[in-house]
């Protein structure tokens, strides 16, 4: 454990978590101090009219801060902007303040607002209501909007509070009724634009060219302010997502106060075994909710972010429960907070947390985003939240008092949570990531432009937008299939229903399975239908809103799974059958026994049966399924191996090498592990993205590990891996020599989402291919860059 400056209040917290812990089992790995910073202000611009400055004044902002000045002038000036700060560093007021100086001194001037979620639109309508500048008219337009309310908002709002999925199915097929809003649109704001990555960010990417080019037909050419959290390259991805040039605004102008990061690897558990015999540590979740206890005992206002509703829900028991035993009276002052709560609920929980009758909330990620909370004493990340970008987001939630706050970050049981518990640098010194996003994926970009073409037909100079010559070959497809029809005036939409209600801005375009209760015939979610067979295969475990179902049937012809509500003593597990083949190798890298390559895949799956486990990880039995094989055709980059190289041969004796009996799982180990990591270098989770490792692959006839997109046409993660292939490999070797347990587990080689349960696995034989791929990569004073585009240069494209 590490240790540099100090906080006071901070100090006093952890010593309070961690009380009573023996030295043997103390669960910190190292603690970082993270300086305060001053406010700078700025002046108002000269441009704002007095009664905006006179709202502003009002609701307490007497100066702005540097970065919002910055940001809302380029914006006032007609250029893009990008204002990507800090968690509280007042993002609204640098899009609020151009675009309410417009709507005031503009009568016929109107305004957009998009967000990911609900709850931050109503936030910021509340925020610009209460300011009550004359003549804005602001209004939600959401799927909450009573029908009664919708004309009135269509015909007289001029800021109009909506998120993506409303303008792809409300505004836009319905354009001609939304003439004066549409001719109108001088900004079109899009808030924690950083969530818009992988194929959701693809289809928002899309679903915003549609737009501008909407307004462009009424005769408006929005601006576009986004905001965004702190995000590697804003400029560029704010280009990429918007289709226009973007000006970034990154030098942060506001306060924060003192945080004193903890980074805590929760014990071994000595009395239970897990998959394998491996050893299993207490769960995140578990650990979160004794912290979480500890600090309310403090008096501390703490937030426990969890990855899951249920999670949150199980983590905020679990606290309620220890209160309960050692300070009865503080049991109340704990409660639950996520997404599928009613408005008035949410708002409850805020206010009571605000007002200190709460002390502490167990939340998934809802409370990461533009909610108002503040003045918290501290923060437990119960796992890592996916990317650098939400981490500081949810971390940021501390100390925006002025005060010194305590940040626990809580491993889970996951290679890239042990490694960055091992690895702070990775955690605390990196750059943030690159956001990935890809609107020329073709099963993105086709449906996009079958509902551009239903909106009004598309010409040819409008396809630069849309991708040129990629968007052209997908028009062609579409109009063979007779989906659109091609006339010299441009493509035209040819059914009556329009394409809209086919499209999952949310997911990857494919048909979504309803999951249905039997008994009631009600509707309780959807899963993407490339994982039914994997997630609501008759006899699966369904989890919803905390609740337990168990499928009795899954009908993918009619789209429907069909559920029982029952909470079994087991989960389950899909065990499936892989195959993957190489479509086309787009880029390549050769180097002495082994080469990189990057390139289009069909990865062929079908689920043969589920394991039923005890919550004590214990396998109850294997039932096996027969459901139909499913075919992915998306990127992937692999690496591969040849035999002399893997095997040692010809090498001095006790020179690296791999028997040839411990290949399948040393390679298996060392694709699980590469998984587990991948997320480090893009912002992916490990379930966005699966993997094959093999002995002898077909199409490369040598040993092989792919890595691959879980997404048609891939989303990006593929080619963030391929660009930062060394230091991927260098990562996950590091993770798996770090973690201290004999043979493999959850922490270093083993997988949650494995379809063969985790065997055969060699954790040892996984460093070694690891280490023999590094040195050939590090020995190669110059490598071959084979840089090709739709095959490998000796012609080598696998089969077709």
């Amino acid at each position: 454990m590490t240790r540099s400056g100090t906080a006071a209040r901070a100090s006093h917290l952890l010593a309070r978590a961690t009380a009573g812990v023996p030295d043997d089992r103390y669960p910190v790995t190292h603690i970082a101090d993270l300086a305060a910073r001053e406010a700078r202000f700025g002046d108002w611009p000269e441009w704002v009219p007095s009664a905006v400055l006179d709202a502003f004044v009002s609701s307490g902002v007497e100066k702005p801060w540097s970065h919002q000045v910055e940001a809302a002038s380029a914006a006032w000036t007609r250029r893009n902007v990008v204002v990507a700060t800090g968690t509280s560093s007042g993002k609204s007021l640098a899009y609020q303040l151009p675009v309410l100086s417009t709507l005031a001194t503009d009568s016929k001037a109107t305004a957009l607002y998009l967000s990911p979620t609900k709850a931050l639109s109503g936030d910021q309508l509340r925020s610009v209501c209460d300011m009550n500048v004359a003549g804005v008219r602001p209004a939600r337009y959401d799927g909450d909007t009573p029908q009664s309310e919708r004309g009135w908002v269509r015909d007289h709002a001029r800021w109009v509070f909506s998120n993506p999925d409303m303008l792809h199915r409300g505004l836009l097929p319905a354009h001609p009724r939304w003439a004066r809003f549409f001719r109108g649109l001088s900004y079109v704001v899009v808030d924690e634009c950083h969530g818009y990555r992988g194929v959701f960010g693809s289809h928002v990417a899309l679903l915003l060219r549609r737009l501008r080019r909407i307004a462009r037909r009424y005769g408006a050419d929005p601006v576009f302010v986004l905001a965004s959290a702190t995000t590697a390259d804003p400029a560029e991805f704010a280009t990429r997502l918007i289709g226009d040039d973007c000006v970034a605004v990154t030098d942060d102008g506001s306060p924060h106060g003192a945080r004193t990061v903890a980074l805590w690897e929760p014990p071994l558990l000595d009395e239970l075994t897990g998959e394998n015999d491996a050893p299993v540590r207490r769960s995140a979740g578990a650990e979160a909710a004794r912290i979480l206890a500890e600090l309310v005992i403090e008096g501390a206002r703490t937030l426990a972010f969890v990855r899951s509703r249920r999670g949150a829900e199980l983590t905020a028991l679990a606290a309620k429960r220890i209160l309960a035993e050692v300070a009865p009276e503080l049991a109340d002052k704990v409660a639950a907070y996520r997404a599928g709560y009613l408005p008035e609920e949410r708002r409850e929980v805020e206010a009571a947390l605000l007002g200190g009758e709460l002390l502490g909330v167990a939340t998934t990620n809802a409370l990461e985003l533009g909610v108002d909370i503040s003045g918290l004493d501290a923060v437990v990340l119960a796992g890592y939240p996916g990317t650098l970008a939400s981490f500081w987001q949810q971390s940021g939630r501390a100390g925006r008092a002025g005060e010194d706050a305590l940040v626990v970050f809580v491993a889970r049981d996951d290679p890239l949570d042990t490694y960055l518990a091992h690895h702070p640098k990775a955690l605390l010194d990196r750059p943030v990531e690159a956001a990935v996003l890809d609107p020329a994926n073709p099963y993105v970009l086709a449906p996009h432009l079958a509902c551009a073409a239903a909106e009004s037909a598309l010409t040819t100079p409008e396809l630069d937008d849309f991708g040129g010559d990629a968007a052209k070959a997908v028009l062609d497809s579409l109009v063979a299939d007779s989906l659109l029809r091609r006339r010299p005036s441009g493509w035209y939409w040819t059914a009556r229903d329009r394409p809209h209600g086919d499209v999952d801005i949310r997911g990857s375009g494919a048909e979504q399975i309803a999951v249905v209760e039997s008994d009631t015939s009600r509707l309780l979610g959807t899963v993407d239908g490339a994982s039914a067979c994997g997630t609501v295969h008759p006899g699966a475990v369904y989890l919803h809103r905390g609740e337990s179902y168990v499928v009795d049937e899954l009908d993918l012809e009619q789209g429907i799974a069909f559920v029982h509500a029952e909470d079994p003593e087991w989960s389950t597990s899909a065990r499936d059958v892989v195959d993957i083949e190489v479509l086309d190798v787009s880029e390549k890298l050769v180097y002495d026994g082994v080469t990189v390559n990057l390139g289009h895949v069909a990865v062929t799956s079908r689920v043969v049966g589920y394991l039923r486990r005890l919550h004590t990880g214990e396998v109850l039995d294997h039932v096996p399924l027969d459901l139909p094989e499913q075919v992915l055709h998306t990127r992937a980059v692999w690496y591969t191996i040849d035999d002399q190289l893997l095997c040692g041969q010809g090498r001095e004796p006790g020179g690296t090498g791999v028997e040839p009996a411990r290949v399948p799982g040393a390679l298996h180990a060392a694709e699980h592990a590469a998984i587990g990591l991948l997320p480090l270098f893009a912002t992916c989770d490990r379930w966005d993205i699966g993997g094959v490792s093999t002995a002898v692959h077909a199409d490369t006839g040598e040993a092989t590990v792919f890595v691959h997109d879980g997404h048609p046409g891939g989303a990006g993660f593929a080619d963030r891996g391929f660009a930062a292939f060394v230091p991927w490999l260098t990562a996950t070797r590091e993770a798996v020599i770090s973690c201290e347990c004999p043979a493999g587990c959850p922490s270093c080689v083993q997988s949650p989402k494995c379809g063969n349960g985790n065997e055969p696995l060699d954790k040892a034989g996984a460093v070694a291919v690891l280490d023999l791929v590094l040195a050939a990569v590090g020995a190669a004073t110059g490598p071959a860059h084979d840089h090709t585009h739709d095959q490998a240069a000796d012609g080598s494209t696998g089969r077709t």
